[in-house]
């Protein structure tokens, strides 16, 4: 293949930012990258065949969707959250998820049976005592709950609120103690909302994301105390 066809099949250097930036945001999600690691430019950079340039972009937009920061002399690393994020990232999940609740009678069976095959794997995950996956489940069913909606653009908002979630959840002393009691609240509330029992849902679902906020802001002071 010449040059120029090699030139061609290349994506334009704003989308090839846009998928490295949406790798580095599902490792982060998946509890791969967690608050403080580096986002080291050309290490990255090598790994997924880019230039520097492109790896940088991707990680502005990380910095963009408060995923990432830039840090004096060092470079950039994954972002900690402070206790004003998370306030902020629970009143959007309120907004969503309870209104995703209250017209899931919208909702297509196809998107209804989503959450059950999440919260599935959650328990199939916490039976193994594998809790990282265990949580990475649990956010999905989550995002699950949020694309009963039916908006493409409230999905993609929704997936940047769920990795800054899991950055929070990264500061977690014993994952195993903090991610066992949603396990079961989560099938709890997917039992619901498949049944079409909404007023039970919203109202479980709001006392969930109550006691999610109270622990998760007791957490990241506890780590700021530290």
């Amino acid at each position: 293949m010449s040059d120029e066809e090699n030139d061609a099949a290349a994506p334009p250097p704003y989308l090839a930012a846009e998928a490295i930036a949406d790798r580095l945001r599902d490792r982060i999600t998946s509890g791969a990258l967690a608050p403080g690691n580096p986002l080291r430019d050309a290490a990255l950079a090598e790994e997924f065949g880019v230039s520097r340039n492109t790896l940088r972009e991707a990680v502005r937009l990380l910095v963009h969707e408060g995923l990432a920061v830039h840090q004096l002399y060092k470079g950039a690393a994954v972002k900690g959250l402070d206790v004003a994020d998370v306030h902020d990232i629970y009143a959007a999940r309120r907004a969503l998820e309870l209104r995703a609740a209250e017209q899931s009678f919208t909702a297509p069976q196809q998107a209804l049976d989503g959450l059950d095959r999440h919260v599935s794997a959650a328990e199939r995950a916490a039976e193994a005592g594998q809790w990282k996956e265990a949580a990475t489940c649990s956010l999905d069913f989550h995002r699950g709950v949020v694309h009963l909606i039916g908006s493409d653009r409230l999905d993609r908002f929704f997936r940047t609120t769920v990795a800054q979630l899991r950055l929070a959840f990264s500061e977690v002393p014993i994952e195993a103690e903090f991610q066992s009691q949603w396990v079961p609240r989560d099938r709890e509330l997917c039992d619901l909302l498949r049944s079409g029992r909404r007023t039970e849902a919203v109202a479980g679902l709001a006392r969930y994301l109550d006691d999610s906020e109270r622990q998760v802001v007791d957490i990241v002071r506890a780590v700021h105390r530290a």
